[in-house]
């Protein structure tokens, strides 16, 4: 589906609503598998993250989607196109963060940034560039001379420097610390703001649960589940965790009529299906009991970890949800 629009106030634009679509690709290096009959789609505007421990495909996903290597099987479209047939022509409209970048340490910040923005005809203006990426303080500064996290934000400057529809981010958090991550997250949710659409990779699952739309588990080079972290948990058999107070008649009639709840000490809890009826039956309970029959409801949904442990089968977490 294609409709139009006008971009920042300077070009009309046509706008595909499914901007990458990948369809049951499959890659390997020599006798390694790596990815297999992978398949998803993302729409315009959306942040859709690629969720897996190292070695899962991440990052060979990207390279196709890039134009860097050629799938063994299936399709992959970026734009509506092919990136391998239409390389020189998409490249303008896409903008990529490596997992590792180089820039020349003798080069202030500004003037990266401006020679970058003479590649394109249409580039975002410079100043914007700066507030969006939060370099605004740092354009004088040698590259030499930046943190970790602001040459990670140089990154985002010149991957936007084009004003590009798609935006491909590798890992953009790896080996941050906390306050760098949270400013990468910024300016990453700044870029959804200006409706670009993201593609994210990570291996954090906290970054993946706070950025992501649409998140797809990528477990041995296949897409083991996608949607949001409530569709992962549906997914995933799991219920909402609840826990109350209840008299000891209710808490006992409660864990019989819900299989999921245990009840020790007159404290309920455990995992439910359906919390709806399990409200109802509590407000029932309670305008006809002599006394208050329960307090101190507490619903809990279920967390992309939780839904993530589920869909790998796993008792303890491979994945690091921390830096």
């Amino acid at each position: 589906m294609v409709s139009s629009e006008r971009q920042h106030g300077r070009v009309w634009r046509a706008v595909v609503t499914t901007v990458v679509e990948v369809d049951r690709v499959s890659k390997s290096f020599g006798a390694q598998s790596v990815l297999r009959e992978i398949s998803f789609s993302i729409e315009r505007g959306e942040i859709f993250c690629l969720l897996g421990p190292n070695g899962a495909g991440k990052t060979t996903t990207l390279e196709i989607l890039e134009g860097f290597l050629e799938p063994d099987s299936g399709s992959v479209q970026v734009l509506g196109c092919d990136p391998l047939a239409s390389g020189e022509a998409l490249r303008p409209r896409v903008g990529v963060v490596l997992q590792e970048s180089g820039f020349p340490k003798f080069f202030r910040v500004g003037e990266i940034i401006d020679t970058w923005r003479s590649y394109y005809d249409d580039p975002l203006p410079y100043d914007e560039i700066l507030d969006l990426v939060g370099l605004r303080s740092d354009e004088a500064k040698l590259v030499r001379r930046l943190s970790g996290g602001q040459r990670r934000r140089l990154d985002f400057a010149l991957a936007v420097a084009g004003d590009p529809e798609v935006i491909f981010l590798d890992e953009p958090t790896t080996g941050f610390d906390p306050e760098a991550r949270a400013r990468c997250w910024e300016a990453i949710a700044g870029l959804r703001e200006l409706g670009k659409t993201i593609l994210l990779t990570t291996h954090y699952l906290d970054e993946a649960e706070r950025l992501g739309d649409r998140i797809a588990v990528l477990l041995d080079g296949a897409a083991g589940a996608i949607g949001s972290t409530q569709e992962l948990a549906q997914q995933a058999d799991l219920g909402v965790t609840v826990s109350f107070q209840a008299t000891a008649e209710v808490a006992e009639q409660l864990a019989r009529e819900f299989p999921g709840l245990k009840n020790a000490d007159e404290v309920v809890d455990g995992q439910i299906d359906d919390v709806r009826s399990l409200t109802r039956r509590l407000d029932l309970l309670d305008n006809h009991a002599s006394q208050r029959a329960f307090a101190s409801l507490r619903v809990q949904p279920p967390s992309l970890e939780q839904a993530y442990l589920a869909l790998v089968g796993r008792q303890s977490d491979p994945m690091d949800s921390r830096p």
